[in-house]
């Protein structure tokens, strides 16, 4: 008997088989729905537009268009010339986002292939270490290092200035490791013409009228280093002298007041000299320095009686002070802090607060020992003043300027402009504060306004600082007087006149250090340089709100 059939076999013929979906026969063929019609390959898609697109915007429609808006002809390049301050130029860089900056402009183009990455950041450390050395605020330290890095071709340059370490980092392209070097600034001095002649490098280097190859800015930079200080060390003693007598004969004194204040300044001055060459730190130099004015104060004071003498010998004690207040490292402080840089502007200010402490030190050790030896010294007194007097105080004041400018290494041709600018302060604090008996404090702030006003003015006509131009010319402001009564209260431990003096002494000094830089912003803000573009407008932080 044969097998069935397999399944296969079973399978009609295909010219037999149909569909399921097959109708019988006879019965038409059912419409095929439309949403089941195949469409051509060439049929937009639903949701295209087939509208033509928008022709871009002509030259004359993206001229209108807001500043925020990058224009079609591209984002101009900030020209280093010398109509137009390099630091104005960098300082607004410096404050743009990294992306939004635009392509450096070579200015010294002397190698074919490139500038050599290694020489340009180790020259651009060198500078900005003479700088920061020198008492040079941190955001002009980076706006210098900024100017030499990008006169020289480097892109992409993030310079980064903290109270000792200065560091540089530069990223050739977007797909290279980025190279950092960096410099430690282990010793710090005051002369400001070394800073002025480091100025004038940067100042050369960044225009493109003058050739400055690396081999001629390094030979600059080391004969600068090399210089020798253009005063002696015997004239910065008697500078020191004459600042100390001019400040007591300004608070009211004789001349027996000026000259026992300029004996105890020098005497002060040579300890500290001598402090200095066995190595000790600037706090116990400041100690030992404070200390002989305060004696010489001490003895007028025991002596008066017998002598017939009726004079003021506290002011003996507040020249001395003015010679050793830390007025230079209190503004730089206070305008880090201001312009953003609060790592560096933290610890200038905490320098500033140990110096004053070794003044308060040395002071109240000699004042202890003449409230033993029972000398008249009044807490409860007022200051001292001079009135009836205003051509001799307008003469010390200039006098006391002079040789703080002289203190501070600055060169010879810009004594005689500073000193007039201390004379200036002293004028407009003494009409505002004794005629039209305004707070002390608002009065120093006008007039120290005015002494950063006037120095960024000065520094602006020489292309340098404004520090050499500024610094001397506060002199006349320091409050000498506040501090010596606030440490005479704690010395008769009548603790609440002595912090309240105080107090008022750094008020004040906080009142110089913003008016100084209030008036440099000030000038900037108003006082547009001749060649100076739109978009060379210096930028700032925004105001955070509270987040």
């Amino acid at each position: 008997m044969a097998e069935p059939d397999g399944p296969e076999d079973r399978k009609p013929p295909s010219d037999e088989a149909h569909s399921a979906f097959t109708p019988p026969l006879g019965v038409p063929q059912p419409p095929v729905p439309e949403d089941e019609q195949p469409t051509s390959e060439f049929a937009v898609p639903e949701g295209v537009s087939t509208e033509a697109p928008t022709p871009p915007p002509s030259y004359a429609q993206t001229a209108m268009l807001p500043p925020a808006f990058t224009p079609a002809e591209g984002v101009p390049i900030l020209r280093l010339t010398k109509e137009a301050p390099w630091q104005d130029r960098m300082r607004t860089l410096l404050r743009m986002p990294v992306g939004d900056r635009p392509l450096p402009e070579i200015v010294q183009r002397h190698d074919v292939a490139g500038p050599a990455v290694p020489r340009v950041l180790d020259l651009t450390l060198r500078i900005g270490e003479l700088l920061l050395a020198g008492g040079e605020g941190a955001e002009d330290v980076e706006a210098a290092m900024f100017a030499v890095s990008h006169a020289y071709g480097l892109e992409r340059c993030e310079p980064n200035v903290t109270f000792t370490l200065i560091s540089i980092s530069h990223q050739p392209s977007l797909v290279e490791d980025p190279v950092t070097a960096s410099r430690v600034v282990r010793r710090r001095g005051t002369d400001y013409t070394r800073l002025s002649a480091v100025f004038d490098l940067v100042d050369d280097v960044t225009n493109e009228d003058e050739d400055v190859t690396l081999e001629e800015a390094y030979r600059r930079l080391a004969a600068i280093r090399r210089n020798r200080h253009p005063y002696p060390g015997w004239a910065l003693t008697a500078a020191s002298g004459v600042l100390a007598g001019s400040a007591a004969v300004l608070v009211g004194g004789d001349f027996v007041v000026f000259v026992a204040a300029l004996v105890g300044a020098m005497l002060g001055d040579r300890l500290a000299w001598l402090c200095a060459g066995r190595g000790l730190p600037e706090f116990y130099q400041f100690v030992v320095a404070a200390m002989p004015p305060a004696a010489m104060g001490v003895a007028l004071t025991l002596a008066g009686p017998a002598l017939s003498w009726d004079g003021k010998p506290s002011a003996v004690i507040t020249g001395g002070l003015f010679a050793l207040l830390p007025g230079r490292a209190l503004v730089a402080g206070v305008q880090d802090g201001l312009t953003g840089y609060y790592i560096t502007a933290a610890a200038r200010l905490l320098e500033v607060m140990y110096f004053f402490i070794a003044i308060v030190i040395g002071v109240l050790i000699v004042l202890y020992v003449g409230v033993q030896l029972n000398a008249e010294l009044n807490p409860e007194s007022s200051a001292p003043v001079a009135e009836g007097r205003p051509l001799v105080q307008i003469l010390v004041s200039v006098t006391l300027s002079l040789a703080f400018a002289v203190l501070l290494q600055q060169e010879r041709r810009t004594v005689l402009m500073v000193a007039l600018n201390g004379g200036v302060a002293w004028i407009v604090y003494a009409a505002m504060h004794d005629t039209a008996k305004i707070s002390p404090v608002a009065s120093t702030a006008v007039a120290a306004g005015l002494v950063g006003l006037f120095g960024q003015l000065f520094s602006r006509y020489q292309f340098s600082s404004a520090l050499p131009y500024v610094t001397a010319a506060i002199g006349p402001l320091l409050p000498g007087s506040a501090t010596y009564f606030g440490l005479l209260g704690i010395a008769y431990n009548e603790l609440d006149h002595g912090l309240a003096s105080l107090s008022k002494a750094v008020a004040l000094a906080l009142a110089i250090a913003v008016g100084v830089n209030l008036g440099g912003e000030i000038s900037r803000l108003f006082l547009k340089a001749p060649g100076a573009t739109r978009g060379s407008a210096r930028r700032a932080a925004k105001r955070t709100r509270g987040f």
